[in-house]
């Protein structure tokens, strides 16, 4: 703070220094001192009385005699202003320039040097330069219109801005229409420098006059990049200073410059490119904007999703640092709109959207899932988050399913403790019998997925072989193929039971001889014997009435519905065969 307080003191010493070398090469010596912010100048009354109708009116209403101090502390454009107004009333020449004419104009009226009271005076002469110079050309209007921020109000009550306002958009409006530089879009560039207040009356001047949605969108975008240059420009995240980001102050300046942006577009939806929208609504989200700008962000997103890559859908997903996940509800209430808007032309054209997708909600289907593979891997995402975006995306819109699978893959292996009823609620979004060869044969090895998932996954290689149909075909009896996997998860599950069971009695059965071999007598040992055979048919008459339930083939011909009496019937001769008596 300590470099601009000391350039400061040193142009006051200079204007204080090259006033006295023409006021004091007078002969007659100065009667007031006229002070202005922290400057003061010695200088004559009868000089200033005679083109300033306020000092003179400061003079005679003065109850003092004589009246040696004037204080001027709030005339616009400060010391460096006065000067220059002094200079004038002792008839010493100076150089009016676009930088200065506005201030020189708002302190010759708060000064009274108009026309009214003395002719030929500083008001006309700068009101002349205006007109003929300064509002010429588009480069000049600018400069004067940023020099009127630091002079409202009086800047807007002497019209200064509106003319300015009104030459800027004129010319840009001409220049967007019939470029004669280049590149085309250097006009952007110069609307840049102005405030957000003057930026916005000259985007509403440009659409009083008709200007084209796409030549508004243009001038916005590169105004946004460059006022929100660490939150706008920089698409890989890393553009952002932490020190900064802790800056309450700063951050509320900037999301109050994101919400009067945003406030400024036109209402056509497509003017602006997706990933401009993309990091503007990160930039929303960081800074806390307010519900009515994300969500016409989030709108304007949505009508334009088909042309969004997995990159844009990132950058909405991320913080800048890149480290952690953002609130997903942004990104899931862009889809489920344009899916929404997708269904209603679908019934507008009197078409089925069950049956028939769009090309772009295609598109937007392979985006998500390739999206959702690449957020999968970051443990804070909840199932519930991940599943409640890809349901989202219609079953009939997915051609094949291998996308998806890879997401619910990774996020499997990068969340292994998940138990089996949450591993089966994460491969519900899915469909197995969609999944191309290459993609079944993982699901088969692949032991993170439950064993229904598998299930499926076999089922479909073996409804392939017999039918000999591609994969289309095969997604066309999925219903049908789908009712039958019930019946063999359920087969699976008794299987099991029943290789648990058998396991049981193997190992009694082997205890039970081990007991009986250490008795010494041949008639234990006989006796054992006749135990262990009278025993065994009746376990394995058990075991041929379970496997008799669970015949695989009962469903395929009704030839074997007979087949648990057989199995009754060939257990009674094995009892008497193995029988001593």
């Amino acid at each position: 703070m300590a470099s601009p307080l000391v350039n400061y003191s040193s142009r006051l010493s200079l204007a204080m220094e090259r006033t006295g070398q023409w006021v004091f090469s007078q002969d007659i010596p100065t009667d007031v001192l006229v002070e202005v912010g922290g400057a003061t100048f010695s200088l004559h009354k009868f000089m200033l009385v005679a083109k300033s109708n306020y000092i003179r009116k400061l003079i005679l209403e003065s109850k003092e005699a004589d009246l040696t101090r004037i204080n001027l502390s709030e005339i616009p454009g400060g010391p460096e202003i006065f000067e220059k107004e002094a200079k004038f009333c002792y008839g010493v020449n100076f150089e009016i320039t676009v930088h200065n004419v506005a201030a020189l104009r708002c302190a010759a009226e708060y000064l009274q040097m108009t026309d009214k009271y003395c002719d030929n005076n500083l008001a006309g002469r700068t009101e002349d330069f205006l007109s003929q110079v300064a509002l010429s050309n588009l480069s000049g209007a600018l400069v004067v219109l940023k020099s009127c921020e630091n002079l409202l109000p009086l800047a807007e009550d002497l019209k200064i801005v509106q003319r300015c306002v009104d030459v800027v958009s004129s010319k840009v409006c001409e220049e967007a229409n019939f470029p004669c530089r280049s590149p085309p879009n250097w006009w952007t560039e110069e609307l840049s420098i102005l405030d957000i207040k003057f930026f916005g009356k000259v985007i509403a001047s440009m659409k009083s006059r008709g200007a084209k949605a796409f030549t508004i969108a243009s001038a916005i975008v590169t105004y946004a990049e460059k006022s929100l240059r660490d939150l706008v420009r920089d698409h890989s995240g890393n553009g952002t200073n932490k020190n900064h980001s802790d800056d309450s102050n700063l951050r509320t300046r900037q999301r109050e410059l994101l919400e009067s942006i945003v406030s400024l577009f036109p209402s056509e939806k497509s003017a602006f490119p997706v990933n401009f929208l993309c990091c503007l609504l990160r930039a929303a989200i960081f800074l806390g904007a307010s519900s009515s700008c994300k969500n016409e962000l989030e709108k304007r997103i949505s009508a334009i999703l088909k042309h969004v890559t997995v990159d844009d859908l990132l950058v909405l997903s991320f913080t800048y640092d890149g480290e952690r996940l953002f609130d997903l509800e942004s990104v899931r209430k862009i889809i489920s709109g344009f899916v929404d808007k997708e269904k209603s032309v679908a019934v507008f054209n009197a078409g089925d959207f069950r049956e028939v997708s769009s090309t772009a909600m295609l598109r937007v289907a392979k985006n998500v899932d390739v999206y959702l593979g690449e957020i999968a891997s970051f443990p804070e995402l909840s199932i519930s988050k991940i599943n409640g975006i890809a349901v989202l995306v219609p079953k009939e819109a997915r051609k094949i399913d291998d996308d998806l699978y890879r997401a619910v893959d990774i996020y499997l292996k990068a969340h292994p403790n998940l138990d089996e009823i949450e591993r089966e609620k994460m491969c519900s979004v899915m469909d197995p019998l969609k999944l191309s060869y290459e993609a079944r044969v993982h699901a088969s090895q692949n032991k993170r997925l439950p064993v229904q998932i598998v299930l499926h996954a076999l089922y479909s290689d073996q409804l392939k072989l017999r039918s000999g149909d591609d994969d289309q075909k095969m997604s066309s009896n999925a219903i049908v193929t789908r009712n039958q996997l019930q019946g063999d998860v359920s087969l699976a599950k008794e299987n099991e039971e029943l290789r648990t069971e058998l396991l049981k009695m193997k190992m009694y059965i082997s205890d039970l001889q081990k007991s009986k071999e250490s008795q010494g007598t041949s008639t234990v040992k006989l006796i054992t014997g006749a135990s262990s055979s009278s025993r065994r048919p009746t376990f394995f008459s058990s075991v041929s009435k379970k496997l008799g339930k669970l015949n695989p083939f009962k469903h395929a011909s009704k030839d074997t519905s007979n087949i648990d009496d057989a199995l009754e019937d060939i257990s009674k001769p094995r009892r008497r065969r193995f029988s001593i008596s």
